[in-house]
């Protein structure tokens, strides 16, 4: 099953990493978490891996939407959307919310996660 939509990008991993964030802004999503994979890797397993970072983004009012047409969506809350670099490029992926639909069966879920893919998929072409 796809469950996310990605692209390569032209830029190094940090700016990318900046880049990202500053577009999810410009959606209206905030970065609740960021998961420095590759630091936490290595404190907690000390295993070198490559730069990997995990931005958990919300955007407030499609989130209280969501919990208010299914309170469970919560467990599927924030949108997750990661940078990473493998063989020497810089990628960026972001979860697909209308996967949930698959999930919940909710057709107010659906309407929204359309709306949440949209803006995703606008921060992805931006960067």
């Amino acid at each position: 099953m796809k469950y996310g939509f990605s692209k390569t990008v032209d830029l190094p991993y940090d700016r990318t990493v900046e880049k990202v964030t500053t577009e999810l802004k410009n959606e209206g999503f905030g970065v609740l978490t960021t998961i420095d994979v590759k630091d936490t890797f290595k404190k907690k397993l000390d295993v070198d891996c490559s730069k990997y970072v995990n931005l958990g983004a919300c955007n407030p009012a499609f989130a209280y939407q969501s919990l208010q047409a299914e309170e469970e969506l919560g467990m599927l809350l924030p949108c997750n959307v990661i940078v990473y670099e493998k063989d020497g490029k810089t990628n960026v992926s972001a979860f697909d919310p209308t996967v949930m639909n698959k999930l919940t069966e909710n057709s107010r879920v659906d309407t929204i996660a359309q709306q949440v893919k949209e803006k995703l998929q606008r921060v992805l072409a931006a960067v």
